[in-house]
């Protein structure tokens, strides 16, 4: 599904007028999919806070269909249903002015906050069994909320405390709808989102997607096609639906040589278990062949646990035992990379001076035919050369997957961990631009994006993947997905595939055992097996 911004969403207005879609019959079958949502709990009062706009006007009209139904079916008694405006009805405009005066034109009541705090006493303590609705700002605001709006926040969130449902409309008031980011203050902490056609990036990007609640997106008559039109790269939620669009299921005639053969250059003396884990979950991400370049100390450790996979041992220098990956160890990787279709380095590496072109030599020296996945240390030995690293990436005829968690990310581009976190979108897009390579963002809601600036959001995931080794697994499963000959063709999508499957897989964990107690190699060993299972029938 596509995420759009805001100024996505105002081109599709456009496209819909030059259309000769009536809008207000848009905000019509808005409203009336809000007020089903919340008739769909039960509740014993319902107050509608509306803005200045046209997500006012939308509240307006939810406020109707409620009553409308209310009355129908218990009959006309005190008013249980009242819209709060932030604002009079001699400033509103277009279809918001029309979708009040058709409110109040039906019956229905409507205070100023301060009237709401000095008259409307049956309202004033909503709490447990009763529904407040948040329809003061929609997808446009781009300013921290003030004055009366800001006001009507306070007193949705004063509701939800004492018990109240919070619905927001499009999107809950005080959310950047394209970066996720909020201003703590004056921000509605919703218990459902019901948003249009499709949804806003903000709406399932940290930090928005912990406030918005449940998420709904409802039809409102736009055609899909509308969608089709606009311009610039897209942005695509990523779930089940879409895994099963790009997966390839095994042909009866399948070799392993079809499923690639992956090189991988992990682990260090007091880090094998990095190799281990990425070894282990290459081949459980159905890589045909792996093959584990390593210190001799580390292959001593890992394959007698994986007797499938092959090896290469690369010598310390004389006289050093674990010596750092350095270009000493050039000629033996590039002969290791010989007929190779991927190429993982980074997780658990002894780093040192010499690592960080190390992997640019290994990155030019790259047969056309093999993907590569840098993570962990070896993101940190090149961060230390940034000013190469686009240099580098620009050098394999398939771009590079870059797999770093925020603080790995603040390392290669200088950014602080703040300024990547309140706009993941951006910040990925933006290295994907200036290092021309993949980038996957990794944490809650992962973000991929390669320079074109499409990205990706990864719509699966618990809290329980937060554990020692995970990034390392999910190092094995996109050299898996990058080295396999059929499927995806572009590392973009081979990447969005990896991080999907590593989420579904840990969620197939957190519902088989709870997420506390996940351990990185239950995604491989546990999750990716029944994800697999899943999309196989």
């Amino acid at each position: 599904m596509r995420l759009i911004t805001a100024a996505e969403q105002r081109a599709l207005d456009a496209l819909a007028a030059e259309a000769e879609l009536p809008t207000r019959a848009l905000m019509e079958s808005a409203g009336n999919a809000v007020a089903q949502a919340v008739l769909a709990k039960e509740f014993a009062r319902a107050a509608i806070f509306c803005g200045p706009g046209n997500n006012g006007g939308d509240g307006y009209v939810a406020a109707r269909f409620l009553r409308e139904t209310k009355q129908s079916a218990h009959g006309r008694g005190p008013e249980k249903i009242v819209c709060i405006a932030t604002a009079p009805l001699e400033k509103l405009k277009g279809d918001a002015r029309s979708a009040a005066v058709a409110w109040e034109k039906s019956g229905g009541t409507t205070f100023s906050l301060d009237d709401f705090e000095k008259v409307g006493a049956q309202f004033a303590w909503l709490a447990q069994g009763d529904a407040v609705v948040d329809a003061v700002f929609g997808s446009g605001l781009s300013r921290d909320p003030k004055g009366d709006e800001a006001r009507a926040i306070v007193k949705l969130n004063e509701a939800r405390d004492r018990g109240a449902r919070l619905i927001a409309v499009d999107v809950p008031s005080g959310l950047d709808a394209d970066t996720g980011a909020f201003f703590p203050n004056h921000i509605a902490r919703a218990d459902l989102t019901v948003t249009f056609h499709l949804p806003k990036r903000g709406l399932v990007t940290h930090p928005g997607a912990a406030i918005v609640g449940e998420l709904q997106v409802a039809p409102i008559g736009l055609p899909r096609a509308l969608g089709e039109k606009l311009t610039g790269p897209a942005c695509e939620l990523l779930d089940e639906g879409w895994a099963r669009a790009m997966f390839v299921p095994r042909k009866t005639t399948a070799h392993k040589q079809d499923f690639g053969h992956v090189l991988v250059v992990a682990g260090s003396r007091d880090k094998s278990g990095a190799a281990l884990l990425v070894c282990e979950a290459a081949l459980k991400a159905g890589a045909g062949l792996v093959t584990l370049c390593a210190r001799p100390e580390v292959i001593e450790r890992v394959l007698p646990q994986l007797p499938e996979v092959m090896s290469i041992p690369l010598p310390s220098l004389e006289g050093h035992v674990d010596s750092p990956l350095g270009m000493h160890d050039l000629p033996a990787i590039k002969k290791a990379l010989k007929g190779m279709t991927a190429f993982a380095i980074g997780p658990g590496i002894h780093k040192g001076r010499e690592t960080g072109p190390l992997i640019g030599a290994l990155l030019a020296a790259l047969d056309p035919s093999c993907a590569c996945v840098i993570d962990a240390d070896g993101l940190n030995a090149i961060s230390a050369h940034r000013e190469d690293i686009a240099a580098w990436c620009g050098k394999p005829a398939q771009r590079p997957v870059l797999t770093p968690h925020p603080m790995e990310f603040s390392r290669l581009t200088g950014e602080e961990v703040e300024a990547i976190e309140s706009d993941r979108i951006g910040a990925a897009t933006r290295a994907a631009q200036r290092f021309s390579c993949t980038v996957v963002l990794k944490g809650a809601r992962t973000v991929i994006a390669e320079p074109s600036g499409a990205t990706g959001i990864c719509g699966a995931g618990n809290p329980g993947m937060a554990t020692a080794g995970s990034g390392d697994v999910l190092t094995g499963i996109t050299a898996a997905m990058l080295g396999r000959k059929g499927g995806p063709g572009s590392s973009f999508e081979r990447a969005q595939l990896a991080v999907l499957l590593h989420a579904m897989a840990g969620d197939e964990v957190a519902a088989l055992q709870g997420e506390s107690g996940m351990v990185a190699s239950d995604l491989f060993r546990i999750g990716l097996a029944r994800v697999f299972h899943k999309l196989e029938r």
